[in-house]
């Protein structure tokens, strides 16, 4: 396993739109092992996707202190309800913004044995779930904040 570099701010990669994993394989799994490297020996991270460390490939890992999910394609099949509470981002150290997003969800992805996977998810795990695949979208949480605050 191996840390990666977490692009902050104005990196491209951060805007660019991450292409689905066509195969999982054993390169997959350790993009995914070295995400999840990289989140635990960062401060306050929670989740991070793949384009945070210049990979263009639809991966997330998450760990929110129940242990690490690695999501493969992840796409959110259905949400309800509403959040609005502060968020934050190691892409964007410093920065907090007040974000509206689903109160629960679930998302379809693939775990890093290719199998397919539901999550069912409410309050801060759907905020997190949410923030991820945004990124795989080259959509950052800075561009629909309500409010922004530096710390």
């Amino acid at each position: 396993m191996a840390l990666r570099e977490i692009r902050t701010f104005d990196d491209n990669e951060l805007r660019l739109k991450s292409k689905p994993v066509e195969q999982v394989n054993d390169r997959i799994r350790m993009i995914l092992d070295d995400m999840a490297e990289t989140l635990h020996n960062t401060p306050n991270g929670g989740a991070l996707a793949a384009n945070q460390v210049g990979i263009l490939k639809r991966l997330v890992v998450i760990d929110l202190g129940d242990g690490v999910r690695k999501l493969i394609n992840p796409v959110i099949l259905w949400s309800e309800g509403e959040q609005f509470e502060p968020e934050a981002c190691l892409s964007f150290p410093g920065l907090w913004g007040k974000v509206r997003r689903p109160k629960s969800v679930v998302v379809k992805a693939l775990d890093e044995n290719g199998c397919e996977r539901k999550i069912k998810a409410s309050d801060f795990m759907a905020k997190c779930l949410c923030h991820e695949i945004d990124h795989l979208d080259g959509i950052v949480f800075t561009d629909i904040a309500e409010e922004m605050y530096e710390i």
